[in-house]
């Protein structure tokens, strides 16, 4: 049995088909198949609040790929959802028809909640320890998600609109800033010792970058020099010298500074990287709905 997840990013497009496992009761899955497109939709969204007619294009084409994939893959359930840049764009919801149409696939946009709630169902704080503090920080193009964990349960989430695209297109707003201090602060404050947990595509790269070992977390010293040596290097050079691809020697700075500040905020001296996101937790979704379904 195979699954899909279609992750439809400010930066990123994403196809995640994944090999449903089922083993004495035990249902994980395997990734199989990940095709990744930069259409980079923020770019559109936040300045003009409309997709544009190319960008349009390229997505209706790539939905049109992801299907025909996912029909070659023999897929039996999927799921694909639009996340900040599809929110903001007016158009949005006649490009949502428009992909039904020409690609005979069901595109929906979610809220940055449901969002939070999609990344967070990627079982990603499995292997760590209930009876710590966790502040979760999901960092995408358009969009930051974070999710305060207490003993196993969740005390505080919200979604805030600062995301990387958003900081190179100078669309970021002090009053969100604020406000996403403000709630880390109210909600960080009775606990004394918090550890952060990073998901996205950039968190992952800036671990990769830092030799850590798998499993071990980045602390906040050696995530600040990386942001400076990072900072240190031209966009050219980030692409040419560093070996970052286009797409993401430009947003990985931006990203880098929302982590470390996050975790200043909230005195974080340590994050935990696992190699998880939005697609997974889609996939995770997937498979409690249709176990449901059957209980």
């Amino acid at each position: 049995m195979r699954y899909a997840a279609i992750d439809t990013g400010s930066n990123a497009v994403r196809l995640l088909i994944a090999d449903i496992i089922q083993n004495d009761g035990n249902i994980t899955f395997k990734k199989n198949t990940l095709v990744r497109v930069p259409l980079r939709l923020g770019d559109d969204a936040f300045l003009d609040k409309h997709i544009s007619d190319k960008k349009a294009d390229d997505l209706v084409k790539t939905m049109a790929a992801f299907k025909n994939l996912m029909d070659v893959y023999k897929v039996s359930d999927y799921m694909a959802c639009a996340t900040s840049a599809m929110r903001e764009a007016k158009n949005g919801p006649e490009l949502i028809k428009r992909i039904k149409q020409e690609a005979n696939l069901d595109l929906e946009i979610i809220h940055g909640e449901v969002e939070a709630g999609i990344i967070y169902a990627s079982h990603i704080g499995v292997d760590l320890d209930e009876s710590k503090t966790y502040l979760y920080i999901d960092v995408g193009g358009g969009s930051t998600e974070l999710s305060l964990f207490a003993n196993g349960e969740q005390i505080a989430s919200q979604s805030f609109n600062i995301g990387t695209i958003r900081i190179l297109d100078n669309q970021d707003k002090d009053e969100t800033w604020r406000e996403m201090q403000d709630f880390v602060r109210k909600h960080t404050k009775p606990y004394k010792i918090i550890y952060g947990v990073g998901t996205g595509g950039n968190i992952n790269k800036l671990f990769k970058l830092s030799d850590e070992k798998d499993g071990e977390p980045l602390s906040y010293i050696k995530l600040k020099s990386l942001y400076n040596y990072l900072s240190s290097y031209s966009l050219k050079d980030r692409i040419n010298v560093l070996k970052l691809n286009q797409d993401r020697a430009d947003v990985i700075i931006p990203a880098c500074e929302i982590y470390t500040t996050v975790m200043k905020w909230a005195n974080i001296k340590s994050i935990y990287v696992p190699s998880v996101g939005m697609a997974d937790g889609i996939i995770q979704t997937l498979i409690e709905k249709n176990l449901l379904k059957k209980n």
